[in-house]
C-alpha cells in the first residue's frame, strides 16, 4: 500500500472525527465529508467501501489506543487502587482529547447507521468493564482487598460513571469536560470502593 493511500485514509478519518466534533448532533453525510477532505465522494469510496467502514476505522483507533494503554497500566502498576484510577482517568482523558470520538462512544453519531457499529461500541465498554473486573478480582489475592459491593457490581458502577461523564460531555456540546472535578470525584469513590478482607 502506498504512503499516499495511507495518508488519504488517515486524512478522511481525521476529517470525519473533526466533523463529529464541530457539528454536535448533526448527521454526517458522505457529500459533506468529501467536501471537508477536498475530494469527490467517489474518491472517498475508493478508500472506504461505505460510511460504516469509515466509522469502523475510528472505532478501531479508539480500541487500539485505549486497550494498548490499559494493558500497559496492568503490566506496569501493581497497586489495585492506582490501576483502577489510571484506567478510568485514561478513558476520561482520551474522551476529553477526542470530542468527536465521544459522539461514537455514546452512539450519538450512529443513529440511522448499521447495527454492527452500535454493537462494536457496546463491546468497547464491555471490554473495559472486563478489564476492571480482572483488576478488582486480583485485589483480594495481591492486597487483601475486596470491592465493597462485589466485583461485578463494582465494575459496572465504575463503567456507569465514565459513560455518564462522556455522555454529559457530548450533551453539553463539549463544554463540560470529563476531567473537570474528576480528582475530587475519584477521591470520594476511592474511599468507599474497597474494603480490607
Amino acid at each position: 500500500m502506498s504512503n499516499k493511500k495511507i495518508d488519504r485514509r488517515t486524512q478522511i478519518l481525521q476529517a470525519l472525527a473533526e466533523m463529529l466534533e464541530s457539528s454536535p448532533g448533526a448527521r454526517i453525510t458522505t457529500a459533506a465529508l468529501a467536501k471537508q477532505v477536498g475530494v469527490s465522494e467517489a474518491a472517498l469510496y475508493r478508500h472506504f467501501p461505505s460510511k460504516a467502514k469509515m466509522f469502523e476505522g475510528l472505532i478501531e483507533f479508539i480500541e487500539e489506543t485505549i486497550f494498548t494503554r490499559i494493558n500497559r497500566i496492568i503490566q506496569e502498576e501493581s497497586n489495585v487502587m492506582s490501576r483502577v484510577e489510571m484506567i478510568l482517568t485514561l478513558v476520561l482523558g482520551f474522551a476529553e482529547q477526542n470530542p468527536g470520538m465521544c459522539r461514537l462512544l455514546t452512539a450519538d453519531a450512529l443513529a440511522g447507521e448499521t447495527e454492527r457499529l452500535r454493537v462494536r461500541i457496546t463491546q468497547v465498554f464491555d471490554r473495559i468493564e472486563t478489564q476492571l473486573k480482572q483488576v478488582l478480582r486480583e485485589a483480594d489475592l495481591k492486597q487483601g482487598l475486596r470491592p465493597s459491593m462485589g466485583v461485578a457490581p463494582c465494575a459496572n458502577f465504575l463503567i456507569a460513571i465514565i459513560e455518564g461523564k462522556i455522555r454529559h460531555y457530548v450533551r453539553s456540546e463539549f463544554k463540560v469536560k470529563p476531567m473537570d472535578i474528576w480528582q475530587e470525584q475519584w477521591n470520594v469513590l476511592a474511599q468507599n470502593l474497597m474494603l480490607n478482607r
